[in-house]
């Protein structure tokens, strides 16, 4: 018979204990965890910014999760049928209203549970006598222009909004609510002053912006600059051979340095402009796509910001300087688990 040493005997209980109590420990962690994640608030968001801003102020305390895929044009964005369990599963659907995403809307009103919140943040940063209709939204056909976060403040009003509804959803967490919604606020603050200071930069005759999709009504109002038109008709079509013919005449009688595109909406037509204009054609301004991959530290809502201003104000005869030593990272610290569809 062989013979067992004590001292093995010994070493041997020890390891199976050890091995026992790891697992155990795994087992409860694995459990807490799964508790964690049954008791977060399950946000579900539209658009890649919209995203971004909640993501500032829930943090890694909510489960969050957009629809819109980056780059993709949010006016006409149809959600897939699968996207209905996403919002029956969804205690807060935020969206951002103003007639911009009335597919995904529809869905998630057909399909939410009975106490989940639906909450349209551009309805309630802007008053009806605050709309801004133009040439992509005209006043006839009763769209205002949706596109109200490019500037800042009303970024910043998005963020309270979103703040106040987590807080009455998860009061426990509410004062970690607050204090990231300071953090970004302060953030808003200094690029709101940074762009400013840029524009002032700009010569008061190039203040002027043509771009193909109208995204920036609300921008140019906040920081005295003008949209002197879109290219892009009410119906997304490509415009007429007369509409690109008095938008050549108007930038060369303005005499506009440059004229913007969208990487989104890219336009041979506007491209064509600014070839018989002599202007320069820039065609990189984003309204929904962030810069950089999810994870990356630029792949927020104010990178975005500073990705236009670095395009835009140098184009114009700027200086945009101030505007490149900006904070523009997430409010806390790590990851949170926020979901960017590609």
């Amino acid at each position: 018979m062989a013979r067992i040493i004590p001292g093995i005997r010994l070493w041997a209980v020890l390891v199976v204990a050890l091995v026992i109590g790891a697992c155990g420990g795994d087992s409860e962690n694995t459990s807490e965890n799964a508790d964690q994640e049954n008791t977060r608030l399950k946000v579900v968001t539209t658009v890649s910014p919209i995203t971004s801003i909640v993501e500032n102020i829930g943090g890694p305390r909510i489960s969050l999760e957009g629809v819109v895929p980056e780059g993709v044009n949010s006016h006409t964005f149809e959600p897939t049928p699968s996207m209905a369990k996403l919002m029956a599963g969804a205690d807060l659907i935020i969206i951002n209203g103003l007639f911009l995403e009335e597919p995904t809307l529809a869905l998630a009103e057909s399909n939410k549970k009975d106490d989940a919140v639906i909450l349209a943040l551009g309805d309630r940063s802007v008053t009806p006598d605050e709309w801004q209709f133009d040439f992509t939204f005209p006043e006839s056909a009763g769209h205002p222009n949706p596109h109200l976060w490019p500037d800042p403040n009303l970024g910043l009003r998005y963020a309270e909004l979103v703040q106040d509804r987590l807080a009455a959803l998860d009061p426990d967490n509410a004062a970690y609510y607050a204090g990231n919604l300071e953090i970004f606020r302060g953030k808003v603050e200094k690029m709101d002053q940074a762009i400013r200071a840029a524009v002032a930069t700009v010569p008061e005759g190039n203040r002027k912006l043509l771009t193909y999709h109208d995204s920036w009504a609300y921008f140019a109002k906040q920081y005295g600059m003008e949209v002197i038109g879109a290219v892009q008709p009410s119906n997304f079509s490509q415009p007429s051979v007369r509409e690109v013919a008095e938008l050549i005449d108007q930038v060369k009688e303005l005499g506009l340095p440059a004229v913007f595109g969208s990487e989104v909406f890219s336009s041979d037509v506007l491209e064509a402009i600014a070839s018989e204009a002599d202007a320069q054609f820039i065609d990189d301004l984003a309204d929904d796509d962030l810069p950089g991959k999810p994870g990356d530290p630029d792949h927020t809502y104010l990178g975005l910001m500073k990705q236009n201003l670095m395009a835009m104000i140098p184009a114009l005869g700027g200086d945009a300087s101030v505007v490149a030593g900006l904070d523009i990272r997430n409010v806390f610290d790590g990851a949170s688990g926020a979901v960017y569809p590609q």
